[in-house]
């Protein structure tokens, strides 16, 4: 019995009261059908009453048995499975010539599922989807052109700085009590005289200018590089958003009729838990750096707000950005004073111990559930394959993974 074309759920009425549900695994999780929209509603109770139907023909005992297989002509078989091979070969080439379309694609899924909640927040609050979109994408852009604006300024006097003083740096070098205290405990194992020497000749040969300027000129292409593959990602991910909904529909209607109602369970729990993973975290980042910033601000790191947006940057990571933000702003504030970078080192072992037991946990509360092992292999394996990337995505694709298992492949052994 197929469902009417224009059925429409009301808001109250669960699922349980339209289509008879079996006593199911205690692992299975079904999705929460207010969330859908109206098309996915359909499709969803679509599939749920295919998926009762085919149970009860297989219960009849009547019921067609599936036919068995037999190898008849073994040959003809090699043959087209040498053939399944040498496409399988071809279609791999294929992608590790493409690696750096997928890594963008594979971003851009990753920021539009982490806006998706934020766009359904606002659609909550009337908004229709376009202009929701809209105004969660140009406040995300706004946010993106701030930190730019931040950074940017401060290198780019930095380096000036540092092209400027550096032969007269290295002349007064000498002179510091600090260069002769290292230089009376470490002077046997080095000669940092002739090292001064060595870096003032480098400084001041202006046949050396040329080498920097390549290196700078390679900087510069590395820069642009990233700033369109910068715009690439983010146009990816403005058009995966606005079509989130219909790319969905679109996987769950290539999966048979009567399975889809499983794969639709799974795929909505699974972004919605991405999003929310990615939601989270960004707010733990955003915390740990607006702290970090009023903290550095007091003691009086140089370039707080420069070090706080790296922070940012850092704590995105999982497991290891806290750690990775920690000694980066320890180690600028040694710049200052070491009294400094000891004040800045205590906090942030006061600020991790919160992180983990306070707000990690409200924050990422029924969003993703891993264990601490599969985390640190999920990151080491995300980094080493993806880079940054695999590492941001390391623990939202292992809970997707640990979700599958126990929902498709536990019952299935448990009924065996």
């Amino acid at each position: 019995m197929k469902l009417p074309v224009r059925f429409k759920m009301p808001q109250q009425v669960k699922l349980q009261q339209i289509l008879p549900v079996k006593e199911e695994h205690p692992e299975i999780k079904r999705v929460d059908i207010e969330k859908l929209d109206e098309k996915t509603t359909e499709l969803y109770l679509d599939a749920r009453q295919a998926a009762e139907d085919a149970e009860r023909e297989a219960a009849n005992p009547n019921a067609e048995r599936p036919k068995q297989f037999f190898i008849r002509a073994p040959f003809q078989l090699g043959f087209v499975t040498a053939l399944g091979v040498l496409t399988a070969l071809g279609l791999i080439a294929a992608l590790q010539s493409a690696s750096t379309v997928l890594v963008y694609i594979a971003g851009a899924l990753f920021i539009a599922l982490g806006l998706d909640p934020v766009v359904r927040k606002l659609e909550s609050w009337k908004f229709k989807r376009p202009l929701a979109i809209a105004t969660v994408f140009v406040v995300f852009l706004g946010l993106i052109a701030g930190v730019i604006s931040i950074i940017l300024p401060a290198i780019i006097e930095q380096v000036t700085q540092v092209v400027q003083l550096a032969p007269g740096y290295l002349s007064s070098l000498p002179r510091q009590s600090w260069f002769h205290d290292v230089q009376q405990r470490f002077g046997e194992y080095a000669d940092f005289d002739e090292i001064i020497r060595i870096s003032r000749e480098f400084v001041s040969n202006p046949d050396n200018l040329t080498t920097v300027a390549g290196g700078v000129w390679q900087a510069g292409i590395g820069i642009a590089n990233g700033v369109t593959a910068t715009i690439i990602v983010l146009i990816l991910s403005l058009y995966f958003l606005a079509s989130l909904p219909a790319m969905k529909r679109g996987f769950y209607l290539v999966s048979p009729r009567s399975k889809r109602a499983r794969v639709i369970d799974i795929t909505e729990q699974v972004t919605e838990s991405v999003g929310g993973f990615i939601s989270g975290q960004v707010i733990i980042a955003t915390t740990n750096a607006t702290l970090g910033f009023i903290m550095m601000s007091i003691i009086g790191v140089p370039y707080a707000a420069v070090v706080a947006v790296v922070v940012f940057m850092l704590a995105l990571i999982p497991l290891i950005g806290a750690i990775s933000a920690t000694a980066v702003v320890t180690l600028i504030a040694l710049f200052n004073s070491p009294g400094t970078a000891l004040i800045a080192l205590i906090y942030y072992l006061i600020y991790m111990q919160l992180e983990a037991y306070v707000l990690t946990p409200i924050v990422m509360r029924r969003v993703v559930s891993v264990p601490g092992a599969f985390v640190v292999i999920g990151a080491l394996t995300g980094g080493t394959l993806l880079g940054l990337l695999g590492a941001l995505t390391a623990i939202p694709v292992t809970a997707a993974l640990l979700m599958i298992v126990k929902q498709v492949w536990v019952p299935r052994q448990d009924e065996r």
